[in-house]
């Protein structure tokens, strides 16, 4: 039976840094928390589902889900899940008027991701869901923008049958990515279980956007990295 008044969520989680964190502060504030993992084909996955299983062991979720979602691997068009096409990488200039997003976005990828988590949360009967994108410190995809996140949030309102609507929830979004690190810090988050390299399931590459925007993160912040060795 559904408990009025209790806060449910559902907290996407790739693993990843962001998404660590982002799970930390949705369990500070919330009474329940289901984590969701999606598999979709990318480079990395083994080693983002062993993130995830440590991230979920730590906080010990209400209920959780791992989903594997191929097709987005069928359609290719990215250098995430073609292993064939190399990676291009972005330069963060994101007010340059010659900067391209680079090939590693995966086509509509947040907003599929939202989708299945609007799924679960109607089933769960849940009125949030997190994820940990970030607009200002980030490599510029366009699903990780504010105007994409409202649009979204205005089709949820409508495609969904309950009373209760389900607000998405970007805590990171505004942030850069040395104050999540410090964020991190403040909430005491397992940094060590996260995985951010695009390229590698043993040691992060050092070169690819997301190992990149670490080191910067973590240097900025002050903060030692546990992983990061390059």
């Amino acid at each position: 039976m559904y408990e009025y008044g209790k806060q449910k969520a559902i907290v996407l989680v790739s693993g990843g840094m962001d998404s660590l964190v982002t799970a930390a502060i949705a369990k500070r504030d919330n009474d329940e928390v289901y984590f969701l993992h999606l598999n979709y084909g990318q480079r990395t996955e083994n080693r983002e589902l062993i993130a995830y299983e440590q991230i979920f062991n730590h906080y010990k979720p209400d209920d959780n889900k791992i989903v594997r979602i191929d097709f987005i691997k069928e359609f290719g068009g990215n250098a995430l899940t073609d292993s064939d096409m190399e990676m291009h990488f972005s330069d963060f200039n994101l007010n340059s008027s010659e900067f391209k997003v680079p090939n590693t976005y995966v086509p509509f990828r947040n907003g599929i991701f939202l989708s299945i988590a609007t799924c679960w949360a109607e089933v769960k009967q849940a009125t949030r869901i997190y994820i940990g994108a970030v607009e200002v410190d980030g490599s510029g995809y366009p699903d990780c923008r504010s105007i994409f996140f409202q649009a979204i949030q205005t089709a949820i309102i409508l495609g969904i049958k309950g009373e209760d609507n389900i607000q998405i929830c970007t805590p990171l979004l505004k942030k850069k990515k040395s104050e999540i690190v410090r964020l991190g810090k403040d909430l005491n988050v397992p940094f060590e279980y996260s995985w951010s390299c695009y390229k590698d399931n043993f040691n992060p590459c050092g070169e690819c956007d997301s190992c990149r925007l670490r080191k910067k993160a973590f240097e900025e912040a002050g903060v030692e990295d546990p992983i990061v060795s390059f």
